[in-house]
């Protein structure tokens, strides 16, 4: 445990650590990169290059100094890092050079506001923080290599069909190359791939969501291409996926992660899902389909139009044909073609409040970072709790409250 002295140090800093954040971030993954480059390998430099991986980190250290007394206060970010580390496979053979580098970068970017004694308490924290850490995956490497149809590390799996959803989203059914069994998982959670790209320097590792219900011999993942707009880039992974890998080939994963999953409780449950967010509440409308008739689901998906509209047919008779499931479409540029949808533009506080099936409801929503904000303070506007309420964020930003 740490001693009082430093406990006081963490704790007074952080809120300077908080204000230089993104400077830290930024200043870290340069030096960390110039320290060992192989982890080029590892890291999304998509988000690098969007500089979400920096305010990511820099808001992490921040949330953990804070909290340094009681980690349990920040545990849905905990859980979050825990879970994508397994994922990708970080060693505890790693989290020393990243403690040293990040001093470095505090350093760095405060001057001589940065003393020794503060440097000193932030190390003293930041080994503390990593033991936790290091523990926490230690136990999810076993749980995961040691459960039924369960591995270490990457595994190959070919592409038994490849069906395009939409324009824009195509959905990959995978099979292990082995033919062994695999684990299963829980709705909502995640692949992650590791692909070797033709004409790419390093290796690129990305999390998709499963968005099939669990129990089948096979893994499906729906991805979206990511094209080029304005200054974000265009995404080298999803556009290797859509337009080089074909049926047949091989690829790499590790075996199913992520804190974002269907609780078991009775309550009925709204799903509300953004664009290619629509992808781990498919996953949780399939597992409440086949496991639990009877709970009441509002499947609410916003989307572009029609074109964009993903899985489109096969909820809409979902719907049709389970009484206990409610479809509400929202298109925010409709088409002149588009006649089967229920509101034209966004998700608003009045067509959440008509469809709230009772007081004790479930909330889960994942989609693009300014959706998820809109419907977070939407549900916060009408008093749902924050025990009732479950999001997916696709970046390495955690908490809604805080972006």
């Amino acid at each position: 445990m740490l001693d009082n002295e430093t406990i006081n140090i963490v704790q007074s800093t952080a809120p300077i650590l908080k204000e230089n954040s993104k400077q830290i971030g930024q200043r870290f993954y340069q030096l960390l990169y110039s320290k060992a480059p192989e982890l080029y390998n590892v890291f999304n430099q998509t988000n690098q290059k969007k500089g979400i991986q920096q305010e990511a980190l820099g808001y992490s250290v921040y949330a953990a100094g804070e909290h340094i007394t009681n980690l349990d206060a920040i545990k849905p970010v905990i859980e979050r890092i825990t879970q994508k580390h397994r994922a990708i496979g970080i060693k505890p053979e790693q989290y020393p050079i990243v403690g040293e580098t990040l001093l470095h970068a505090v350093k760095d970017v405060l001057g001589e506001a940065a003393t020794d004694e503060i440097l000193d308490a932030w190390g003293k924290a930041y080994g503390y923080i990593a033991d936790a850490f290091i523990q926490i995956e230690k136990e999810l490497y076993q749980e995961t290599a040691h459960q039924s149809g369960g591995w270490e590390d990457y595994r190959a799996f070919y592409i038994k069909n490849k069906v395009k959803e939409s324009d824009v989203v195509t959905s990959f059914y995978l099979k292990p190359k082995d033919g062994q069994p695999i684990a299963t998982y829980k709705a909502g959670q995640y692949l992650t791939i590791k692909a070797e790209i033709p004409g790419e320097k390093y290796t690129h590792i990305r999390h998709y969501s499963l968005s099939d219900a669990p129990g089948k011999d096979y893994y499906r993942i729906s991805v979206k291409r990511e094209d080029a707009h304005g200054d974000a880039p265009a995404g080298i992974v999803s556009n290797y996926l859509h337009n080089q890998v074909q049926e047949g080939d091989t690829l790499q994963f590790s075996a199913p992660a992520g804190d974002f999953v269907l609780k078991t409780a009775k309550n009925p449950v709204v799903l509300i899902s953004g664009g290619i967010g629509i992808t781990p509440l498919l996953s949780m409308l399939n597992r409440t389909v086949e496991q639990n008739q009877n709970q009441e689901v509002t499947f609410i998906h916003a989307t572009t139009n029609s074109q964009t509209h993903a899985f489109k047919d096969y909820v809409a008779k979902l719907a049709h044909n389970n009484k206990n499931i409610k479809s509400i479409v929202c298109y925010s540029a409709p088409t002149k073609e588009d006649q089967h949808f229920d509101k034209k533009g966004f998700i608003d506080l009045e067509l959440l409040e008509a469809n709230l099936p009772s007081n004790e409801v479930d909330f889960y929503f994942c989609g693009p970072i300014p959706f998820m904000q809109a419907i977070n303070k939407m549900l916060k506007q009408l008093n749902i709790s924050s025990d009732h309420i479950y999001y997916e964020v696709f970046s390495p930003i955690a908490m809604l409250e805080n972006e």
